[in-house]
């Protein structure tokens, strides 16, 4: 059994996926890139104003489901830039204060929107 998540608290889907799916205790959050969730745009001139954006998105949807960053098991980081990492870290960190997640970090050659970053997690329940 599984329940697709669909909140106001995050962005629609910019395509055929769902926010989140909840499933055998655990909820998978599709990458999230730093749509406003009102407006449907882009925010965030530099990288560390479009990493909050990403993970107060992240945030909302995880609340919505009955989850929330402190059960975040994983996440997988989506950057433009490599160069980027250290800016975006710092955000990061002020989410995950103790006991992180797993995490990987990859650049990639083109985001959705363009955008700058893109996360993705699953939590658990």
């Amino acid at each position: 059994m599984r329940d697709v998540i669909l909140t106001e608290r995050g962005p629609k889907p910019i395509g055929p996926y769902s926010q989140a799916v909840r499933t055998n205790g655990f909820l998978y959050v599709s990458g999230q890139v730093a749509l406003d969730p009102k407006t449907g745009e882009m925010t965030g001139a530099d990288i560390r104003q479009q990493t909050q954006r990403v993970l107060e998105n992240l945030k909302g949807i995880l609340e919505a489901a009955g989850s929330n960053l402190h059960h975040v098991v994983k996440t997988t980081v989506f950057l433009k830039d490599m160069n980027e990492f250290a800016a975006m870290n710092e955000v990061y960190g002020n989410y995950f204060t103790s006991a992180p997640p797993a995490r990987s970090t990859v650049q990639v050659s083109r985001l959705p929107k363009d955008a700058l970053v893109e996360i993705e997690v699953i939590a658990g329940l």
